[in-house]
């Protein structure tokens, strides 16, 4: 394993480490899922010089696209429930309460 393989990875599973255990706020968990997507994005596009094949390229730019699709939803979700519920706590994000 390269240490680049071994940084990515890395980063990849302490983002979903903070995901698992630090879910107090909304926005940390979007951060960890972005610190995610950002390390699957940079995995993707060093492959894709690895293996310095054509039709792979496009792939980390439509994985970018993706990530930023997901970060406006998030920030979405995040404005709606922050004016519906007062905070961005996840606790306060009950389904079954009215």
């Amino acid at each position: 394993m390269t240490p680049a393989h071994f940084t990515f990875s890395s980063t990849f599973i302490l983002g979903l480490t903070g995901l698992a255990l630090h879910r107090t706020h909304l926005l940390s968990a979007l951060l960890c899922l972005e610190g995610m997507m950002l390390s699957l994005y940079m995995t993707l596009s060093l492959w894709t010089f690895e293996v310095s094949s054509v039709s792979f390229m496009p792939s980390p730019m439509l994985l970018l696209a993706f990530s930023a699709c997901e970060a406006s939803a998030g920030l979405a979700l995040l404005v709606a429930t922050s004016r519906t519920h007062g905070s961005d706590q996840l606790k306060a994000l009950n389904i079954l309460q009215c």
